[in-house]
């Protein structure tokens, strides 16, 4: 709902008779407005006219007449009414405009009992909030106290997936003692291949065949296969050992 307009002292004083007698008609009101003044019964009318044009009461028809019933409660109107008086005419000190509106008059003992009642109710709402200030303080100094007295807790370390470390791991070398052997079995073959030539050649008039020829110069190259058996195999790169293997064949 929208706020309610700020109504005239007149028009405060149609309604404070609506509020406390109820739907009104004009008449009603024109009666018993509270300063006692005479005014004419036109004036009630515009008056009454302008509150309905403001949204602050409601107008129904009841036979020939119209009633006029409040849009808004009391402590509703007055709540704003009250804080602009206390702000305009004592800048907002409650307690001098309470004592101001008790010089302006006397109390009905109902009037006293429900103002020390409101007093009493002031009283308590005032220990509940500093009780629930207090109480704030002293939680925020114990969880501070326990945020500096707790470990600060590490983040666990993340472990590589085995996938990203099969790659990141350096590929294993062939052993030196295999790539020798093969180089030294090459080299083999070539030189066997020509000492039989160059026996071919030499020896025509002989009947040897070329078979035995071939097994000579396999065994000739046998002392590079043990020479290459017998070399360290991490020291000596497999170049180096099939180059010393060539050359002793």
């Amino acid at each position: 709902m929208a706020k309610p307009s700020h109504p005239s002292n007149l028009e405060l004083q149609a309604l404070s008779v609506i509020w406390h007698e109820g739907p009104s008609t004009v008449a009603r009101v024109h009666e018993s407005l509270p300063d006692g003044k005479e005014r004419a019964y036109t004036t009630v009318l515009s008056v009454m006219q302008s509150l309905e044009k403001k949204n602050l009461v409601k107008r129904s028809r009841s036979g020939r007449a119209h009633v006029y019933e409040a849009a808004y409660s009391q402590d509703i109107i007055v709540q704003r009414a009250t804080h602009d008086f206390l702000t305009n005419a004592f800048g907002g000190r409650l307690g001098e405009a309470i004592l101001a509106i008790l010089s302006a008059g006397t109390l009905t003992p109902d009037e006293k009992t429900s103002i020390e009642r409101e007093l009493q109710r002031h009283k308590a709402m005032a220990a509940k909030k500093i009780a629930k200030k207090a109480a704030a303080k002293t939680a925020k100094k114990a969880a501070t106290k326990v945020a500096k007295k707790a470990p600060a807790k590490k983040a666990p370390a993340k472990k590589a997936p085995a996938k990203k470390a099969a790659k990141k791991a350096p590929a294993k070398k062939a052993p030196a003692k295999k790539v020798a052997k093969k180089a030294v079995k090459k080299v083999a073959k070539s030189a066997a291949k020509k000492v039989a030539k160059k026996a071919a050649k030499k020896t025509v008039a002989k009947k040897a065949p070329a078979k035995k020829v071939a097994k000579t110069a396999v065994k000739k190259a046998a002392p590079a296969k043990k020479a290459a058996k017998k070399a360290p195999a991490k020291k000596a790169p497999a170049k180096k050992v099939a180059k010393k293997a060539a050359k002793k064949a």
